[in-house]
């Protein structure tokens, strides 16, 4: 039986994976630098995002990948929360 996928999800396999991935670095470069708290709730935010991106595709990663993104998820938010205090 074949799974559909969610339209995230669909819509993220079509992506060009070097404009993601520019795109991305581009939102964190800017939530890193901006000062204070719009600095913290911009971090949040990426975070959010991360937290989007694992539910969607959690049943298809690996163990290792889904490690090294709860990784990425704890520091998002260690350093969104570090700004915001």
């Amino acid at each position: 039986m074949q799974r559909t996928q969610r339209p995230i999800a669909a819509r993220l396999a079509r992506a060009n994976p070097t404009t993601v991935f520019l795109v991305t670095l581009v939102l964190v470069l800017v939530a890193f630098f901006t000062p204070g708290v719009v600095g913290g709730l911009l971090t949040l935010l990426l975070a959010a995002g991360v937290i989007a991106l694992l539910v969607t595709t959690w049943p298809v990663q690996t163990p290792a990948t889904r490690v090294i993104r709860l990784l990425v998820l704890t520091l998002l938010v260690t350093a969104g929360l570090a700004k915001l205090l």
